[in-house]
């Protein structure tokens, strides 16, 4: 994902190819969030390029044809997933994901997000609201914002699901408390790169990711 500040232009343009992944991948520790992102994205290349057998363990969400699942955009295929095990429960969401009003019925719903909407609740709200949840989603980029220490720890008394495109497949993540990994796994590489040349965006989901879910 992209950090939510704007700018116009990145410094290192240009210069990243050949690096060792090593030393992108220290990126990671920046406080600078493009920094940090860049060094999130190495890092998962690594990993999920030598994790295909995490990957491969995990069973695929329902998908139709080419789309990634027949109920909208990628991350809700998760929450469909999910949904038999949630409804009625009380969840937390770290991250607004499109269209999660659908939801809005079938359980006691919270989002909490970093630039909230008119539905959403400000960072502080986790404090508050994680230990008292029955199942908390996790976005991965909380990684890359140095959030997750935190709100994995907030959360531990939770079922706690780390989902998102950021998230690398590791199943060491059980160690923090992780009990369900939910990401993409890239099923067409051709048309995933196409796309991303194109500046597609979530279009990824439809023609090169798909997502799958591992319980640890």
């Amino acid at each position: 994902m992209s950090p939510g500040t704007v700018t116009r232009t990145l410094p290192w343009s240009g210069t990243l190819v050949n690096k060792p992944v090593k030393e992108l991948a220290s990126w990671l520790r920046s406080w600078n969030s493009f920094e940090a992102t860049v060094g999130m994205a190495a890092i998962n290349a690594e990993i999920n390029g030598r994790s295909r057998s995490v990957a491969s363990a995990a069973s695929p969400l329902p998908a139709q044809g080419e789309s990634l699942s027949p109920y909208g955009p990628g991350n809700l295929a998760v929450f469909e997933y999910f949904l038999p095990m949630i409804r009625g429960k009380k969840v937390a969401i770290i991250g607004r994901y499109p269209r999660l009003s659908r939801y809005e019925n079938e359980m006691e719903m919270t989002v909490i997000e970093r630039q909230p909407g008119a539905d959403d609740l400000p960072d502080q709200a986790s404090e508050y609201l994680l230990p008292e949840a029955e199942w908390v989603f996790l976005t991965a980029t909380s990684i890359a914002n140095k959030t997750f220490p935190r709100l994995v720890e907030l959360a531990k008394n939770s079922q706690l699901v780390l989902m998102g495109p950021t998230m690398p497949w590791l199943a060491d993540f059980k160690q923090f408390g992780i009990d369900y990994l939910a990401g993409v796994t890239v099923s067409n590489s051709q048309a995933l790169r196409q796309t991303v040349a194109e500046g597609g965006g979530v279009r990824i989901f439809e023609t090169g990711v798909q997502y799958h879910v591992l319980k640890l």
